[in-house]
């Protein structure tokens, strides 16, 4: 049985792109595997400065997991910073992580690019996601297609401490799912709560139908041919419609009469439904603030078990117990 981690930050309202490039595939993962699921509030620092909005942040993140089918009692689910041995092996590692390792990240320059403003955490996030992964010996990692990048880095810096010191840390694979590796958003770049073109997962019906009429598309008129592959509306058509539907849409686009406007209405209501049982669990589990912290409480144990004979064992390698 394989150990699978992933992670999710509370910045904001989780949407499909977290849940079809993460999410869906961890929850898939309980029945099969020694599952690791954690909300990574440190992360969300490099962007979240409202000690509110963080906390509320948080314990949605961890309903909407509860919500959509993840069973605590079959996973270990926590926060992330409930486990502080993370930062010190965060620090550890990046005494060995090569500045021009992290320079060469993509993620950090296209948020530069954006003018999400620079810090060293949004520099140094790789050593801090990589000391997540190998503090819990992870073996597998679901990750979108946008942080295969940083689980090399994670990789890299776990075959140089090994080099360094000897076999301590597991050397973790990714598992990108390339039908969802990249979710687009409304206008068709990565769907990212950072750019703000997201669909969120629990949104109420009157402004997701609003946000789903506001996808953008091109002018071609509508008894014109079109190409899907260029798409945003079909791609994200194909992440909810049955085969079927797909095929009488992708008929419609490549031999002319694909009405965007119908189209967009068909995604309303796939999206609507597809969520529709999630959404009252989570109004359930947000009236229960106790129940949601005693989860994430007993689950902190648990990682804080697991944390504790990795970290022991890097400081033993390191020179650190003495």
């Amino acid at each position: 049985m394989k150990r699978i981690l992933s992670g999710i930050q509370p910045s904001g309202k989780l949407h499909i792109g977290n849940y079809f490039g993460m999410m869906q595939a961890m929850i898939r993962h309980m029945d099969s595997s020694d599952l690791y699921v954690f909300i990574v509030d440190l992360h969300a620092l490099t962007s979240v400065h409202d000690r509110d909005r963080l906390r509320e942040g948080t314990l949605e993140a961890a309903a909407d997991f509860l919500a959509l089918g993840l069973d605590p009692d079959k996973c270990i689910f926590w926060v992330q910073s409930d486990v502080p041995e993370v930062c010190e092996l965060t620090w550890m590692l990046s005494t060995l992580t090569p500045m021009g390792l992290l320079e060469r990240c993509h993620s950090y320059k296209d948020k530069i690019a954006k003018n999400i403003p620079a810090s060293h955490g949004l520099f140094s996030y790789p050593v801090l996601m990589a000391a997540d992964i190998l503090l819990y010996q992870a073996e597998v990692v679901p990750v979108g297609k946008d942080q295969k990048q940083h689980l090399e880095v994670a990789r890299d810096i776990a075959i140089k401490f090994n080099n360094a010191f000897g076999e301590t840390f597991v050397v973790p694979e990714p598992a990108i799912s390339e039908s969802t590796a990249i979710v687009p958003g409304l206008d068709g770049q990565k769907m990212s709560k950072s750019y703000g073109n997201t669909i969120p997962i629990f949104m109420d019906e009157k402004p997701l139908r609003k946000v789903i009429m506001s996808i953008q598309t091109d002018a071609t008129p509508v008894d014109e041919p079109k190409d899907p592959d260029t798409c945003n509306l079909y791609a994200l058509l194909k992440l909810f419609a049955s085969p079927e539907k797909m095929e009488e849409v992708h008929g419609l686009y490549v031999n002319g009469g694909a009405a965007y406007g119908y189209l967009k209405q068909d995604l309303f209501e796939l999206i609507n439904e597809y969520f529709k049982s999630a959404r009252a669990r989570k109004k359930e589990l947000l009236d229960n603030r106790d129940y949601l912290r005693q989860v994430l409480a007993k689950g902190a144990e648990k990682a804080r078990e697991k944390a504790s004979v990795t970290l022991d064992l890097a400081r033993d390698r390191m020179g650190l117990k003495y």
